[in-house]
């Protein structure tokens, strides 16, 4: 970890520059979100604007004076820069102003640890924050840089820096290699789920969209929420029973945000497999919000990075609650397919929606047919009365069981290479709304 935390709020400076060469530009509301997210009590917020960064303090000298008359005014602990400081910048930052300097990664990497639960949560964060201090280590050994030539004059600050740097090499391959356990495990769960041909749902989106709100809300379960950024460090993987699918597995998932550090990506990469891996992708957006548009790129900017960009992907406008007059409703393409849902995790409206629509996603064409099987086959019955697949049965003169279902094409595809040729299709067709040309290969007895 960074620092140590204390039982209250740090007096914080906050600092934003808009700088006219950036294209991209942070936002100053949502810095200040993450300080609160951080335990910080800002007392001034700092703002200005430069063409180009300064190479020595980032911002220009008239600055550096403001922000070190509010330091020794408010007496703060800490200034947080909402950018991306090079080290030598904290590092001048830190001697001129004589507090502690934190960038925006190292804010964010702050955050990221006190959220951390699980053992490869806190492993995927030192690993972060390990990669990011790494090229920091001169700020705690200045007075030892310099060294002196002649008998007895050659100092011990590179030798010791040398020693710092061997110890988080080799905490970072430590860490790696518990990674890369818990990636086979992971590997190993997403292979079991693949051969009981179990789809995984997962849940991403722009940080305090209301993923975990959504997940409790399908799941039954009670992940941890609140109305802050990174709510959600560990994912956490449910299983669900979907109307007229079956079961699937939905994973919540960390948030993204703005400029997310890149360290975080390579030291989440175990959980973000998951997202990659996926079979769909509930892109969650806080339609309340204004920025809700540009937080789908951000979003979608991540998604590219770890490789998940061809997922197919389903938008789930969340938080309708707080839009006067907006209804849960389905907005589907010119295909017929669902592209995005109107919900509210908040007080569970459009639910039932939502999962139609998944239902819908992941079963690609739904076949509505009646089936003939033997009396004897009770447990393929008992089976598809589990994943809610009857619509209706009845028992012919035979003793024969009639049963009418509706179901996934690749479901009844797998029943009918099962079953061989026990079972009779009296009659088939894809339901309302699904692909066009739903009709199976596979050669079956047909009544």
């Amino acid at each position: 970890m960074f620092f140590d935390r204390p039982d209250i709020g740090e007096v914080s400076i906050l600092v934003h520059l808009s700088i006219e060469s950036e294209v991209e530009r942070d936002d100053p509301t949502e810095f200040e979100e993450l300080a609160l997210s951080a335990g910080a009590m800002p007392v001034a917020y700092i703002t200005g604007s430069r063409k180009q960064p300064s190479p020595s303090h980032f911002v220009g000298s008239g600055k550096l004076e403001e922000i070190a008359a509010a330091v020794q005014a408010h007496q703060a602990e800490v200034v947080l820069f909402n950018h991306a400081l090079s080290p030598s910048q904290e590092r001048n930052l830190e001697s001129y102003l004589e507090c502690r300097v934190l960038d925006r990664t190292g804010l964010i990497l702050d955050i990221f640890s006190q959220r951390a639960r699980s053992h490869e949560g806190k492993l995927q964060v030192e690993l972060a924050q390990l990669s990011h201090l790494s090229t920091r280590l001169k700020r705690g050994w200045t007075h030892l840089d310099r060294q002196k030539g002649g008998i007895g004059l050659r100092g011990a600050g590179e030798k010791q820096l040398e020693l710092d740097q061997r110890m988080i090499r080799q905490r970072i391959k430590a860490i790696n290699k518990g990674l890369t356990k818990v990636r086979r495990q992971r590997e190993q769960g997403r292979r079991s789920r693949q051969r009981a041909e179990i789809a995984t749902v997962s849940l991403v989106g722009y940080t305090n969209a209301g993923k975990s709100s959504l997940f409790n809300q399908l799941t039954n379960a009670d992940a941890y929420v609140a109305d802050q950024l990174f709510a959600t460090l560990d994912s956490t993987l449910r299983r669900i029973q979907l109307p007229n699918y079956g079961p699937a597995i939905v994973a919540d998932t960390v948030g993204f945000i703005r400029h997310l550090p890149h360290q975080l990506v390579v030291a989440f990469r175990a959980t973000l497999e998951e997202t990659a891996a996926a079979n769909l992708l509930l892109h969650v957006v806080d339609a309340s919000n204004e920025d809700h548009q540009e937080f789908i790129g951000q979003v979608n900017d991540v998604l590219s990075e770890i490789g998940a960009e061809s997922v197919q992907q389903l938008q789930v406008f969340n938080k309708i609650d707080l839009i006067p007059g907006c209804e849960p409703r389905i907005q589907r393409h010119e295909n017929g397919d669902p592209q995005r849902v109107w919900v509210s995790a908040k007080t569970g409206a459009g639910l039932d929606l939502l999962q139609q629509a998944v239902a819908e996603l992941l079963a690609g064409s739904l076949v509505e047919t009646t089936l003939k099987i033997e009396p004897r086959q009770t447990r393929l019955r008992s089976k598809l009365y589990a994943q809610g697949f009857i619509e209706h049965e009845q028992i012919d003169d035979d003793g024969f069981y009639q049963l009418r279902v509706r179901l996934p094409r690749q479901d009844l595809e797998r029943i009918l290479r099962q079953a061989g040729t026990d079972i009779l299709i009296l009659d088939r067709k894809p339901t309302p709304g699904a692909a066009a040309g739903c009709v199976l290969d596979k050669k079956v007895k047909t009544a």
